[in-house]
């Protein structure tokens, strides 16, 4: 299995934000995470990676607990929203972040090298040299999208990487992790409010609310009474 998860509960002080979660997929699979606002999607992406540490519970990602992962295993797409783009740097020294792991001060020609084929594999070299204050929404996903891939990890991870971004450019967000995860039989998970991403892209979906929903395969997650537990109401498929 690629990612095991065994009734895992997160708590913040008195605040249950994860009651009772367990699920497992196997490598190479594609797991959509569903909830409204507030239903614990992002607290569950940053357990899985080792950014919160578990109340209760136990998580193995390649048969390792999270906090003693190789970072190359692993890639992670934050929201957006949480990127200083003020701080000024350039596109091509956020790609490079991925693994250097801090803002790099010099650039060598190999890693510069290798950072544009990352940046041109997500569609982005054009970008390389722009400021990320100057970048859209979607162009700021792509570019942490090349970040993420700099060390071609086994296992991508990404927060509700369609926010603020227009429906042409999600598809080719989707296009592109389908080639991804083709060429390299990466498992991705993905945090979303998009029914439609769950249901056409996705091979697992998990429905939660704070606790686990409903879990499987699209047919059996996106069930009326599922998405009525899970929303207050039925949601729409596109």
């Amino acid at each position: 299995m690629c990612v095991a998860v065994d009734y895992l509960s997160v708590k913040f002080d008195e605040f249950l934000a994860l009651d009772n979660i367990s699920f497992k997929i196997p490598e190479g699979a594609f797991l959509a995470i569903l909830g409204p606002n507030g239903s614990g999607k992002s607290v569950l992406i940053q357990t899985l990676i080792g950014l919160i540490t578990p109340t209760i519970g136990k998580i193995k990602i390649f048969g390792e607990n999270p906090s003693s992962l190789s970072p190359e295993l692993v890639g992670y797409v934050p929201q957006i929203k949480t990127l200083d783009r003020t701080f000024p740097a350039k596109s091509i020294e956020l790609v490079l972040t991925g693994i250097y792991y801090k803002w790099p001060w010099h650039i060598r020609k190999k890693e510069r090298q290798k950072a544009l084929q990352a940046l041109e594999e997500v569609g982005a070299s054009h970008l390389a040299e722009r400021s990320i204050s100057k970048l859209s929404g979607g162009e700021l996903q792509r570019v942490y999208l090349a970040r993420c891939i700099m060390r071609n990890p086994r296992l991508i991870v990404l927060d509700e990487p369609a926010t603020g971004i227009d429906i042409t450019l999600a598809a080719d967000l989707h296009h592109i992790l389908e080639n991804i995860q083709a060429k390299n039989r990466t498992t991705i998970i993905m945090a979303t409010h998009d029914l439609a991403t769950a249901s056409h892209h996705a091979s697992h979906v998990l429905l939660l609310n704070r606790r686990l929903i409903c879990f499987g395969k699209p047919e059996e997650a996106l069930k009326e009474d599922c998405l009525h537990q899970t929303f207050g109401h039925a949601g729409h498929r596109h």
